[in-house]
């Protein structure tokens, strides 16, 4: 991963929902704009490192540093919070879920920065999975939450589709997986060993082709927007120079972490909901804007229609980007429509709901 400008925040030995802990854990974040101004959280995405969040920022858009506090957080296994690829002691990692992410960017938020309250959370894809965490995990603590692309519990067509990911991965290990929200077992033996450059290159690859499928809608592959707008030749080049690129670029072991955590998603797995998703839905306070993409393929508008008709009168908006980039037209900046149709939702909604005391 290429070395980037941010700060960490130590949190000791990080206890899980498992009972497991992270030794010496530390989370990974930069802020944007005064402390003093509102602030608002703004957490990474599945594979995503801070720099990849930088898109929806700047003083032409909604997160503007001279008018709020930006905080963008790393997931545990992205590489800069704490992850396979830097921990210090050997062995398997831990299994983290959304609710100990939340958690850890709730204790810099709450001790590092003498924050008691947002503005708002905000994210794409992972991050929309953290966004509806934080509002049912600590509901009296924003104002506004705006989870875009992303899910407040994982379907079971979405883990199907990590599953392929997962075990194109695995494979070139000899490894298969050992089951939805599981990582895998050796199909020799069960001891940690570490990849061969071979094996990283040859299952990276094979994922970033699996990926290929999913993070766009076959709309975008007919109309051949990966040439047209992207400017790749032709869709091997496309396969090559994007998705493999993009997959090599990655620590295996790190994806193997956020996917677990992916699979696991749902805000319902914590107290006092016990899993029941309804009564975690209904328990948001935050004014929500659930914003899916017409044509995203495993966070479809379906679901997130569910996910608002569980909240309380009032509570929860639904709009739908009207777009033909899939998963993609939530992030990360490579449709410059999707991205002013984004910017411009997000204004109105800010407007609408403005702080009490605010005219």
């Amino acid at each position: 991963m290429p070395q980037e400008d941010y700060e960490i925040f130590k949190l000791g030995d990080w206890e899980l929902q498992t009972g497991e802990k992270i030794a010496d854990a530390h989370i990974a974040y930069k802020t944007f704009g005064d402390p003093k101004s509102p602030a608002i959280v703004y957490p990474s995405w599945f594979s995503g490192s801070i720099s990849d969040n930088f898109w929806l920022i700047g003083e032409d858009k909604t997160l503007n540093p001279k008018e709020f506090f930006i905080i963008i957080t790393a997931l545990f296994g992205n590489g800069q919070s704490s992850s396979p690829s830097n921990q210090t002691t050997p062995g398997v990692f831990p299994k983290v879920s959304f609710y100990d992410n939340v958690r850890a960017q709730h204790e810099l938020v709450t001790k590092h920065f003498g924050i008691s309250h947002l503005r708002a959370v905000i994210g794409w894809s992972m991050g929309g999975g953290q966004t509806f965490q934080w509002a049912t995990q600590y509901p009296d603590f924003m104002d506004l939450a705006i989870p875009f692309c992303g899910a407040a519990k994982t379907s079971l067509h979405n883990k199907v589709f990590l599953e392929g990911v997962k075990s194109a991965l695995l494979a070139a290990k000899n490894t298969r997986s050992a089951g939805s929200g599981e990582i895998g077992v050796s199909a020799k033996d069960q001891e940690v060993r570490t990849w061969s450059s071979s094996e990283k290159e040859i299952g990276l690859k094979a994922m970033g082709r699996v990926y290929a499928g999913w993070g766009f809608s076959q709309a975008f592959y007919r109309h051949k927007l990966y040439e047209t707008v992207l400017g790749y030749q032709g869709l091997e080049d496309f396969m090559q120079n994007f998705w493999e690129k993009w997959a090599c670029s990655k620590d295996p072991e790190n994806l193997l972490v956020m996917i677990q955590t992916w699979q696991n998603g749902d805000v319902s797995l914590q107290e006092p909901y016990n899993g029941d998703f309804e009564k975690a839905m209904g328990s948001i306070k935050a004014k929500t804007l659930v914003l899916p993409a017409k044509t995203d393929l495993y966070f479809p508008p379906d679901d997130s229609q569910y996910e608002v008709a569980c909240m309380k009168p009032g509570v929860g908006k639904l709009d739908v980007f009207p777009s033909i980039w899939g998963h993609w037209a939530g992030g990360p900046g490579d449709s410059k429509e999707d991205v002013a149709w984004l910017d411009k939702q997000l204004s109105v909604f800010f407007a609408e709901n403005k702080p009490d005391g605010v005219d």
